[in-house]
């Protein structure tokens, strides 16, 4: 059984860990508590993206990726940004998530920003950040996929 971390799900939607500790607070987000780390399955994962409550801020978030994007003018190093629409089920688009969202965590590079948000059949991620570390990313993703 997969499970994600807080890290993962902040990542992955790009909300901040506060917002999603909130999200815990008031039901909207369920997982278990192991050794002080939270934990939280590909269903809990998948019930709340799929909460109308939650939906808005991860759309919002989503929107702002590409929005910051276009509007960062004083980059030091060339940057890309990959918007990814896929028609698939949620179980082939979880393996889709956990690729990108593992070659995030392998390349280390705080400035890659990646969202995502999924409506029935339909996938969407966002992956902005420096060239190189895309690049490197998406040419993985073909490869292997």
């Amino acid at each position: 059984m997969a499970w994600y971390t807080m890290n993962d799900i902040a990542r992955m939607t790009g909300l901040t860990t506060r917002t999603l500790r909130s999200y815990l607070r008031m039901g909207l987000l369920t997982g278990e508590k192991v050794d002080g780390v939270w934990r939280f399955t590909e269903e809990e994962l998948g019930a709340f993206m799929d909460n109308p409550g939650v939906q808005q801020g991860l759309h919002t978030k989503r929107n702002s990726l590409v929005n910051d994007f276009l509007l960062m003018d004083t980059k030091k190093e060339n940057h890309t940004c990959v918007i990814l629409d896929f028609c698939m089920e949620w179980e082939d688009a979880k393996r889709v998530v956990a690729f990108f969202c593992d070659r995030i965590k392998e390349q280390g590079e705080e400035e890659l920003r990646f969202g995502m948000e999924r409506r029935k059949k339909n996938v969407r991620l966002i992956l902005s950040g420096p060239e190189a570390a895309i690049k490197e990313i998406m040419k993985r993703y073909y490869e292997e996929n």
